[in-house]
């Protein structure tokens, strides 16, 4: 077999015009052992003219295949392509018979057995075009298709497909089970799905359709605990998409399966939903974190309108998926739900996440051109806080600057033009121009074809009886945003009070002029409204560094917080006012997303990073009395969620054990909360990280939780222990035992590399980027990927780690996804030395 090709976009275009696809009939035997399963696959297709074209697999043995009867020679397989050559006009059928192999890294059919109870469960994950590793397909998103599955499970097994499910016969020897499934509508190949095992699942009945929610048994008593508000959610969000679109829901069920060991937060399979099964709590999580997960239930919802009944036509468009399913995601949820105020969370994480990688050199736009996407492996590259939060924020705006209305319209005709098809952005942008009389197609040119982040900057004078303000803008977009004038309360001197909220369009020759003393504060984009990084007048820097939590609204908190972000990243605020600023008016807070994510920046950035070492223990005793702070705040009950959120910080920068070890003979943080796995688990590894716990307590703990999620905290707890030989073991099982699970090498690597253990792993640093090369060529781009987001060594912020990282991307065997990784990770550590140097 020869290695393994990636579609280029010219080769799709090619086979796309040669072939319509009709069906697919994929029988599955999820009974041949722990290793393989059976594959035998029925493709009816048609050929527009005579000609020569391919289709894909990665079989671990291809036993037969006939096209129209006729044999194909199995040793034709090259790579990952079956040629099939002197295509006749017409009709024809393929048959492909072949043993795959099962996954641990979670691409193709991912097979996991918990820990817990011995029970195992598989599921696929075929995006972006790991179809071929379950069965042959035509592999691209234009060639959609109807599918239809069968499958043979063990006897106690339950089948979920795209559509609706039935078991229909028993096999005499073992009493396996068949399982077949509805055909669905024609979709692409990559929205395929099955799932398989003795699930433990909640149903119900919805405007006619099924619902179901399923997760392993062992997790059953949490899903259950929370499956009124899943369900609740989930069906509240349906209600709101069939009164916004036009087109009826396009599949014939809703199931939502949480899955282990999944590598994304979700998958949009239509009718079968794949989500993380962190998302059934086995732990007590704040609201924020339930908003999260709601905010993913109803993103993927959006998808079955943007992705599954209209795709896009090649994978420059992937936008057209994920930054519509973003934005709609939040503002429905923000609609239909008691998660009003989500547009909060958006701003102080998401949208930092867009600034973050806008800021980068890997940045791109949001709908790159067509050749900058030339084939498969170079759009899975653009999965980023570009296509997902970037674009959510860009269509934000354009909202705000279209109107709802017409906005929606267009949606609606796009969703009609293209149903069960494929579109790109000049189509999108064809429907919305059907509708409004301003011009779209220059926005989308603007603010979706090109990179990078606009700054706004106010310039506010004094004037005769009052103030002018005029806004500078660094970059090229223009901006349809408001203004908050805020003066103090005469009264208590603390508040902040808004005394106006304009309109602004930037760039604009208006000069705004208004009556009376000059602001105490004036923020550009109050309300978020637009993509752009905002900075203070000298005036408003000093207001929010004194009174920022004397803002009336979380939301504009969340803005102000993000400029003073951005201040310290770009070098124009000291990493040590933002921590001052945190531990002065966090206290204070009471939104949670505020308070999650100000902890985060300060104790992962701040602290860990920003900061120079000799610098650290202050900082993290700073978080500790911050938390502190907080913890006596809330002693009355009223927060448990602010509560919960100030003892993971406080526990993740403890210097001292005493604290730490109180609670965990205890049993409970004084005056809550009580520890439960969650806690338990991040106690001991801060404790194995500051040399207070080693091997006996880990083992206890496993003993005491033998789950998945308690082998993946013992393994970070045993990479994490201060000594020579707890080091050199994880080493080898991060980068020379190939039979960690992707979950298990994540756990391992989180724990790895610790500032406080930077003499311990020094010699580790420069034998990472090899050894990283050579783990992503072996197993894989879910493990290159996954090597250089959680086995980088982030904490060593010196020019030695940054050379070393620079000359590993000169060779060019770097797998795609790990280049990427390593371009990011050295282009945010190069920001850190940059601002540690001032």
């Amino acid at each position: 077999m020869g290695p393994m090709s990636v579609l280029t976009r010219n080769e799709a275009q090619l086979r796309a015009r040669l072939l319509d696809v009709q069906h697919y009939a994929v029988a599955l035997d999820l009974t041949t052992g722990d290793d393989t399963f059976d594959s035998t696959t029925v493709i009816r297709f048609t050929a527009r003219t005579a000609g020569d074209t391919f289709l894909e697999l990665k079989p671990d043995e291809l036993r037969s295949a006939a096209l129209d009867g006729h044999p194909v020679d199995p040793a034709a397989l090259d790579g990952n392509r079956l040629p099939l050559t002197g295509l006749t006009a017409g009709d024809h059928e393929l048959r492909v018979d072949a043993r795959m192999r099962y996954s641990r890294t979670g691409e193709g059919l991912h097979r996991f057995t918990d820990p817990a109870d011995g029970e195992t469960y598989v599921y696929s994950q075929l995006f972006l075009d790991d179809v071929q590793r379950v069965f042959p397909a035509f592999d691209q998103p234009d060639l959609k298709a109807v599918f239809a599955f069968t499958v043979t499970a063990p006897a106690h097994w339950t089948v979920l497909a795209n559509g609706i499910t039935t078991r229909t016969g028993t096999r005499d020897t073992d009493g396996a089970g068949t399982w077949r499934s509805a055909p669905t509508p024609p979709i692409s190949t990559y929205l395929a799905a099955v799932a398989a095992g003795p699930w433990h699942s909640v149903r119900t009945e919805h405007a006619g359709l099924p619902f179901g929610l399923h997760c392993r048994r062992s997790l059953a008593p949490h899903l259950d605990a929370d499956a009124e508000e899943i369900l609740s959610l989930t069906t509240d969000c349906f209600d709101r998409y069939q009164e916004k679109f036009t087109e009826p829901y396009p599949f014939d069920s809703y199931d939502q399966a949480f899955v282990p060991e999944f590598n994304a937060g979700a998958m949009e399979n239509p009718g079968l939903v794949t989500f993380r099964d962190e998302y059934v709590f086995r732990s007590a999580v704040t609201d924020t974190e339930r908003q999260r997960r709601a905010v993913t239930i109803a993103h993927e919802m959006a998808h079955m309108w943007f992705g599954d009944l209209v795709t896009l036509r090649w994978w420059d468009d992937i936008w057209l998926n994920e930054s519509f399913a973003e934005y709609m995601g939040y503002q429905t949820l923000t609609e239909a739900t008691r998660f009003t105020d989500t547009w909060t969370d958006f701003a102080i994480t998401r949208k930092a996440w867009g600034y973050d990688a806008d800021e980068r050199p890997s940045t791109h736009p949001v709908a790159p051109a067509p050749e900058d996407v030339p084939d498969a492996a170079s759009a899975l590259l653009n999965f980023d806080g570009i296509s997902y939060a970037k674009g959510a924020s860009a269509l934000r705006q354009l909202v705000a600057w279209l109107g709802e209305k017409d906005f929606l319209a267009g949606i609606n005709t796009h969703f009609a033009r293209h149903r069960f098809a494929n579109a790109s952005l000049a189509d999108f942008v064809d429907s919305l121009a059907a509708h409004t009389d301003r011009d779209v197609r220059g926005w989308a040119d603007i603010w979706l074809r090109t990179t990078g982040i606009d700054t706004l900057t106010p310039r506010i004078e004094d004037s005769p009886g009052g103030w002018t303000l005029t806004t500078d803008r660094r970059g090229s977009r223009p901006h349809h945003l408001t203004v908050g004038v805020y003066q103090r309360d005469t009264g208590d001197g603390r508040t902040l009070e808004r005394a106006e909220l304009l309109g602004l369009d930037v760039p604009s020759d208006e000069v705004v002029s208004a009556d009376g003393p000059r602001p105490a504060l004036v923020l550009l984009n109050d309300g978020d409204l637009t993509y752009a990084k905002v900075r203070l007048d000298e005036t408003s820097v000093e207001t929010a560094l004194r009174g920022l939590s004397g803002l009336p609204d979380a939301l504009t908190r969340a803005v102000v917080w993000n400029s003073l972000r951005d201040m310290v990243r770009d070098g124009e605020l000291a990493p040590a006012a933002y921590l001052a600023t945190a531990e002065a008016h966090l206290p204070e807070e009471t939104d949670l997303a505020v308070v999650q994510g100000v902890l985060g920046f300060a104790r992962t950035q701040i602290a860990d990073r920003y900061l120079a070492p000799g610098q650290r223990t202050e900082a993290l005793d700073t978080l500790t009395s911050l938390t502190r702070d907080l913890l006596r705040r809330t002693e009355d009950g009223s927060a448990p969620g602010l509560r919960l959120a100030a003892v993971r910080v406080l526990v993740d920068s403890a210097t001292r054990p005493d604290t730490l070890t109180a609670w965990l003979a205890d049993g409970t943080v004084p005056g809550g909360p009580e520890l439960d796995p969650e806690l338990r688990w991040r106690i001991l590894a801060r404790l194995c990280v500051i040399g207070e716990a080693g091997e006996p307590e880990i083992a206890a703990a496993l003993a005491a939780d033998p789950s998945a999620t308690g082998e993946e905290g013992a393994a970070h707890c045993r990479a994490a222990l201060p000594t020579a030989a707890a080091k050199a073991a994880a080493w080898e099982r991060l980068f020379h035992d190939d039979s960690l699970s992707n979950y298990l090498f994540t756990a391992t690597a989180q724990g790895f590399w610790q500032p406080e253990q930077a003499d311990l792993v020094r010699e580790y640093v420069p034998r990472f980027y090899p050894e990283a090369v050579a783990l992503g060529a072996r197993r894989g781009p879910a493990i290159a990927e996954a090597a250089g987001r959680w086995a980088f060594p982030v904490h060593a912020v010196d020019e030695a780690n940054l050379a070393a990282g620079r000359t590993c991307l000169e060779d060019p065997d770097v797998l795609p996804f790990l280049r990427r990784k390593l371009v990011d990770q050295l282009s945010d550590l190069a920001r850190a030395l940059k601002v540690r140097t001032g």
